[in-house]
Formats: structure tokens, C-alpha cells, sequence
């Protein structure tokens, strides 16, 4: 049945999962130098980056993705083919898979497995051999508890803090990976930001940024931990707190933070020539407010004021916007003003 005759096509059910190999015996195949060299070479054939010359020596050309044993072998500086093979078959089905070579005589040659490929860009990118440590970079955005412009964004062992050096309060402290605090120097609080939208962008939309998995949204109160770091008064706001059902990451943020890319936010500053993305995570800005209407289910609205202008969003337990409102901020007073005497 097409779907051109109007009905539903049937929706195929996923093929069950096949695990290639025990996590100890994969780890095992990747504990030795030569092999790691074999997944380095193999990225850099995949990506393009190898080139041989031509019979007559006079110029390069690129050699195919999917090198063959020979080409693995030139590349490497093992001194036996026996012995290079038998590493090269440790790797194959975690890592390495094989295919018909893509070179001009044909034969069989071999191409990274989706892991093989994660694998070979850590290592190129330095994810688990890496520290990378930055001194405190001053930050243009003002502290969002003091008012005051004291904030730095420091790095430690690939972790980012950052700090209002006036009221010693830390607004938050997040990963990195190593290459970014690396290719950006001193520039790198402007990348991290983005790094950091683009997770929480990830996990409102279902989507596990470590993984890939299903990720399930609540609304939650403040773990003692974080009631420590706020004033008084911030204390009785609740957090979106996204967690991953298959490999358990879990990520807490403010509500309003978890909202900056929501299509109606995004208008909202575009209709008042502002760029949503100027507001960092540190600091969504001193327009936002934030009151919990109901604590049996949690739920909460959500306020930002521009130039006289409101929009506020109505946030249930599942960290669903059920409803947006536009008015002038005049008229949301009085209307959050009744709803206090409801």
C-alpha cells in the first residue's frame, strides 16, 4: 500500500541491536600502540588526508577511503607483514570492517565501523590524552546575583568554571573537550557557550547529546547542592532536569535557560532587534523572571519583558511549553496580579 492511496504505511519495527563484542574485549583490542597507529592512519584515509604518488613520480593523488592491506602496511613502521596482520585482525569488527577496496585493481581493503571512527577522532582530538588547563578570562556580562561585571570563565582539567570574583558565587562549572580550549585560546568562553546551547538545544528536543538516546524532561526542585551556591531569594525556583534513559547523563539547568532557543523566544528578541544568542548561559539576562504557579504537578511561567513588551510561557512538569502569551507590561501585571488572587 502506497502512501498516495491515503492510508499509513506501516512503520517497521528497528532491527534488534547486535552487539559485536564484550566492552572488555573491545577495550582490550585498543591496548596496544601499533593498532591505535592503524585507526589514526585509517581516519586520515577516510578523511582524505593521505596521498601517494603517481607511477611516474611527477605529481600526488589521492588515494581511496578504503586502503587496502598494502597501503595500511606502507603506512605503518612495523617491520613485518605477519606481525602487522595480526594486529590489524584485532581490530576488525569493533573497529575495522571489510569492504572492496576502492583502489584501481580492486581487491579487498578495509573502512572504520562507526566506533572505529568515534575511537580514532578522540585520539586526534586529544578527548582522553588531553588536559588542558586555562587561566581566568575576564567575561563582558554582568554577574546575574550582584549586578556586578566580575565574572571569569576559568579552565581546569578540561572543566569550565565560571565566577563572579566579587560576590564568590560559581554560576556553573561544565566540560569541555580538550581541542576546543585548545583551537580557541583565550576566545574559548564564546565557543564553550555555544558548545553548551547546543546540548541543552539537543536534550529539549528528546535527543541525548553524549549518546543519542531518549532523553526524558521534569521539572525539579533545587538539590541542596545548588540552594548553596543561589541568594535567598532564588531559592524557591525549580530546574529542568533532562536525563538520558540509556547511557544516565543528566543535565540541570534553569527553566529559562532551557527555553532560549524555543521558536517563541526567538521571535519575541527578533521582533525587538535583539539576537537571543547574545545572551550567554551565565547570564540569560535581567528581563527574565520565573514563578512556579503550581508544586502538585510542578509548573511554572516563565517571563521575558522587552521595551515595554511581554511574553510569557506556560511550563508543565514534562518541561512542556503549553502556552505562550503576548502583551504589553502593563497588561501582564494585571493579569499575573489576578492569577496571584485565584
Amino acid at each position: 500500500m502506497s502512501a498516495e492511496d491515503g492510508e499509513e504505511l506501516p512503520i517497521a519495527a528497528p532491527e534488534p541491536s547486535d552487539r559485536v563484542s564484550d566492552p572488555s574485549d573491545a577495550f582490550q583490542a585498543l591496548g596496544n600502540e601499533i593498532r591505535m597507529g592503524i585507526l589514526e592512519t585509517m581516519l586520515e584515509f577516510s578523511d582524505g588526508d593521505t596521498t601517494a604518488e603517481s607511477d611516474d613520480g611527477d605529481h600526488a593523488e589521492s588515494t581511496p577511503s578504503t586502503p587496502t592491506f598494502s597501503a595500511l602496511f606502507d603506512a605503518s613502521e612495523v617491520d613485518t607483514t605477519a606481525g602487522f596482520a595480526y594486529h590489524l585482525d584485532e581490530l576488525v569488527g569493533p573497529y575495522l570492517r571489510k569492504v572492496e577496496s576502492g583502489a584501481e585493481d580492486g581487491g579487498e581493503g578495509y573502512e572504520l565501523t562507526y566506533a572505529g571512527e568515534r575511537i580514532a577522532r578522540a585520539i586526534a582530538t586529544g578527548t582522553y590524552t588531553q588536559r588542558v588547563d586555562h587561566p581566568p578570562t575576564e567575561l563582558d556580562d554582568d554577574c546575574p546575583f550582584c549586578s556586578r561585571a566580575a565574572l571569569t570563565a576559568q579552565a581546569n582539567d578540561n572543566r569550565v568554571t565560571v565566577r563572579c570574583e566579587h560576590c564568590d558565587r560559581r554560576l556553573l562549572r561544565l566540560g569541555f573537550p580538550p581541542a576546543g580550549l585548545d583551537s580557541h585560546g583565550a576566545a574559548f568562553p564564546a565557543a564553550f557557550d555555544r558548545h553548551h546551547r547546543h546540548r541543552l538545544s539537543l536534550v529539549r528536543d528528546g535527543v541525548c547529546p553524549d549518546c543519542s538516546g531518549a532523553v526524558d524532561a521534569r521539572l525539579a526542585t533545587l538539590s541542596p547542592a545548588t540552594e548553596d551556591l543561589l541568594p535567598a531569594e532564588h531559592t524557591d525556583h525549580v530546574q529542568a532536569e533532562f536525563s538520558c534513559s540509556r547511557c544516565g547523563m543528566t543535565l540541570r539547568a534553569p527553566v529559562a535557560l532551557s527555553l532560549l532557543s524555543h521558536p517563541a523566544v526567538v521571535s519575541f528578541y527578533h521582533d525587538h532587534d535583539r539576537d537571543v544568542r547574545d545572551r550567554p548561559i551565565w547570564n540569560v539576562g535581567h528581563e527574565w523572571a520565573e514563578t512556579v504557579l503550581s508544586e502538585d504537578p510542578l509548573a511554572v511561567r516563565v517571563v521575558v519583558e522587552l521595551d515595554d513588551s511581554v511574553l510569557a510561557l506556560y511550563v508543565d512538569e514534562r518541561v512542556d511549553v503549553i502556552e505562550t502569551q503576548r502583551a504589553t507590561a502593563e497588561t501582564a501585571e494585571t493579569v499575573e496580579t489576578a492569577e496571584t488572587v485565584e
